[in-house]
């Protein structure tokens, strides 16, 4: 790229390439490809026929080399996958729940999904069922990009169609080693070369301005017609049409005015403005109960989707108006009004119980003391992957994640998963719904499948959630990594239940929950201390 100016009738400009120089000042050649990367790296080679490939790691940046998935390419196409028929293989692997060999092709990547030879140097290999043509090989050492460590460094890339029979495609003896430093050489043209260049400099001069201009603009695209007449129908046929009708609200809510011949955008907003106006309180009242509903289980009117005279009267109709007018007053600010109930002393009160208010209002309707509730599905499955450190915030927004296994015929069939890897571990905001089906696990916990639509949840209590928190694959799974968590991040057991008690209760334990939760340690173990956690009533109660 040229960005440098003239100088008589020469041009210097800067050339920015991959060259590099290591920590010993020796200058790599600008033709080598990038350093390895933690997150992913591709091995591009001629198309070569091969029933066997054979990964060698030479070196790593550190300890024993870990591989989350490897990948090799024919047509476009894994043929790795184990569920293609392709068997691995290795000299040696490290022992341990997470890094299994059966990990290196199974499709799922992260490192807890991972492969880690036995020794500091090792391969790893895959036999396809068939000869293949391939022409790629990707690999990593976790793609989630939440470890960088033993990583490999040096290694090759060997296949074969017949044993001991290898042939190199691949290798680490082209790539920049890790820690050179990119570097910027200037060069000075002249003659024709420097005529080229000036061109070449307005012409990218020219592009980056269109680009920033173009960056400012917003686009608005749609295709806006007027509305045709709409009739009265008889019976509701659409053939049989009577008299017409302009555009308006129903007559005994009010009328908005308009003429038959309204264009669009009058219609429209005259409808906004008559649904968000001072004169229509109801709008207000319904976004405001909606939002104390959310955040103490029960609205101010119990009945949400029903403020009128077939709902329930109002425990605090004063409130209501009140919290109405602050919302119209501080232009509809959702914000303000959580900000409102967040600080305010309901908010904050305790839970504890007092038997003379017991008397007069066991469901504190009258909010007395704060309503203890559990916590949704949603948040039971956020808490548990948060807790055990799984939960991927990365991956905001953009496709979801399927729930179930889908069998594929002349309808798909949905089945419950038998494992979760890191794809799983999203927010369960992200989760696909399916008509009429639930999620095998949290579908319990009153989660309404896509068919519905509730105003609000039931909170039913039966033997099926317990159940489900207790034995389920994904939770059983979660308290292996919340185990391995605490074992991380603390040494001394002590420190491991006290951490384990502010993650789940955000509390420290009493002497009492200290001594009993060290002692079932040392009988039970961690993982099912940390399962046992998981499975208490205080981490899915909101207390």
């Amino acid at each position: 790229m040229l960005v440098g100016g003239e100088t008589g009738t020469a041009i210097t400009a800067d050339v920015v390439f991959f060259q590099a120089v290591t920590d010993d000042k020796t200058v790599v050649p600008p033709s080598l490809r990038p350093s390895v990367s933690h997150f992913h790296n591709v091995e591009d080679f001629a198309s070569i026929a091969a029933q066997k490939v054979r990964f060698t790691i030479l070196q790593t940046n550190n300890s024993q080399p870990c591989i989350d998935e490897l990948e090799i390419f024919s047509n476009g196409k894994n043929v790795a996958l184990a569920s293609l028929g392709a068997k691995p293989s290795s000299n040696g692997d490290f022992k341990h729940a997470f890094h299994k060999l059966e990990h290196i092709n199974d499709g799922k990547y992260g490192n807890s999904r991972s492969w880690i030879a036995a020794k500091s140097t090792g391969w790893v290999q895959i036999d396809f069922p068939k000869v293949y043509p391939i022409e790629r090989v990707e690999w990593a050492r976790d793609r989630e990009g939440k470890y960088g460590d033993r990583l490999p460094t040096k290694y090759k890339i060997e296949v074969a169609t017949e044993d001991d029979q290898w042939t190199l495609v691949a290798s680490s003896e082209d790539r920049i080693p890790i820690g050179a430093k990119q570097v910027t050489a200037r060069y000075a043209f002249t003659g024709k070369n420097a005529e080229q260049g000036r061109k070449w400099n307005e012409q990218l001069k020219a592009l980056e301005s269109r680009r920033k201009n173009l960056s400012k603009n917003e686009a608005w695209a749609g295709k806006f017609t007027q509305p045709g007449p709409t009739h009265r129908l008889y019976r509701g046929e659409p053939d049989m049409k009577r008299e017409q009708v302009g555009p308006d609200a129903i007559e005994a809510f009010t009328s908005l005015g308009l003429e038959h011949n309204a264009s669009e955008k009058e219609r429209r907003l005259a409808l906004a403005n008559w649904i968000a106006n001072k004169d229509n309180p109801l709008t207000a009242r319904v976004i405001v109960n909606r939002l104390w509903q959310f955040h103490f289980g029960t609205g101010i009117v119990d009945t949400p989707s029903d403020l009128g005279l077939n709902g329930t009267p109002p425990t605090h109709p004063q409130l209501l108006d009140w919290l109405a007018m602050e919302l119209m007053e501080n232009q509809w600010s959702l914000k303000h009004i959580q900000r409102l109930i967040l600080h305010s002393s309901t908010w904050q009160q305790s839970n504890v119980p007092r038997p003379e208010a017991m008397k007069v209002d066991a469901a504190s309707r009258l909010l007395w003391r704060f309503p203890l509730r559990r916590l949704e599905a949603e948040g039971i499955r956020d808490s548990i992957l948060a807790v055990s450190s799984a939960l991927d915030l990365q991956n905001a927004g953009g496709p979801g994640f399927s729930p179930f296994k889908v069998q594929m015929e002349n309808v798909r069939h949905y089945h419950p998963k038998e494992s979760y890897g890191p794809e799983d571990w999203r927010r369960m905001v992200y989760m696909t719904k399916v008509r009429q089906e639930r999620e095998q696990v949290f579908g319990a916990f009153d989660c309404p499948d896509a068919s519905q639509a509730v105003a609000k949840r039931s909170r039913s209590t039966t033997p099926l959630q317990a159940l489900n928190r207790l034995n389920s694959n994904f939770v059983l799974q979660q308290a292996e990594i919340f185990a391995q968590r605490l074992q991380t991040e603390q040494q001394a057991l002590d420190a491991q239940v006290q951490t384990a008690w502010q993650l789940c209760f955000s509390r420290s334990p009493s002497k009492e929950e200290l001594t009993e939760a060290k002692t079932f340690i040392q009988t039970e173990g961690m993982v099912q201390f940390a399962r046992a956690l998981l499975n208490s009533n205080e981490f899915v109660f909101i207390p």
